[in-house]
């Protein structure tokens, strides 16, 4: 005959709803975001100064964008020219700020190495990439019209291409299993991200007519000096 030990008083079994369960978080992915104040007339300013740009060189350069669907990237110097330096001094003084947080080096500076504008009118998009010889990158925001393209990052690590769990439907997923997260463009906001996060722009979806439409950004690369 065999004995039936599941209702058995096992001192092993009892109590385990009781067991503590924590968690930790290691290597995370920063990205850092500021609204940048007075950010209006520091906006109209660019502006004016990036359009003098494509109106210098129209074909501009390729790298992420779609050269096809009107998408212009203009040349990577832009931090040594002074029409820029009120963004310039935001962008190494974030950098500092940065550098104070994560406990950098004190006789290294994180400064910008490059510098360049992007103009995506309608229908445009960049597709994904890394920055690779810098440590940093991060995206100011110029001209963002509703709908003009959130920029996505994307998870670096293998798991999330290997099998995935099912998550429930009825709750919003947990931050921790996110594989992708977007951040929807504002005029007057800088994003800092690091420099191997992968990321891309959805295309410009706005209804807004002219240069009204248009998604204006300038984007940089900071590396310790």
């Amino acid at each position: 005959m065999t004995k039936d030990f599941r209702h058995i008083d096992d001192p092993l079994l009892n109590d385990i709803s009781d067991d503590a369960l924590s968690s930790e978080l290691y290597f995370p992915t920063i990205v850092f975001k500021i609204s940048c104040a007075s950010s209006v007339e520091l906006n109209q300013h660019l502006l004016a100064h990036i359009y003098a740009e494509r109106n210098k060189d129209t074909e501009g350069i390729v790298r992420s964008n779609f050269r096809g669907l009107r998408g212009w990237h203009s040349h990577n110097k832009l931090h040594r020219d002074k029409v820029f330096d009120p963004l310039t001094k935001r962008i190494n003084q974030a950098g500092a700020r940065i550098s104070k947080q994560l406990g950098y080096d004190e006789e290294k500076v994180l400064k910008i190495g490059t510098m360049w504008s992007i103009i995506n009118p309608p229908g445009s998009a960049n597709k994904a990439h890394v920055h690779p010889g810098a440590h940093w990158s991060g995206v100011y925001y110029v001209q963002a019209p509703e709908g003009s393209g959130d920029i996505e990052f994307i998870d670096p690590r293998t798991s999330h291409i290997m099998t995935q769990p099912t998550f429930s439907q009825k709750n919003r997923r947990n931050r921790a299993s996110w594989t992708k997260v977007q951040y929807p463009p504002r005029a007057g906001n800088m994003l800092i991200f690091p420099s191997w996060l992968y990321h891309s722009v959805n295309p410009n979806l706005s209804k807004l007519g002219e240069l009204d439409s248009e998604r204006v950004i300038v984007s940089f690369n900071l590396s310790q000096t």
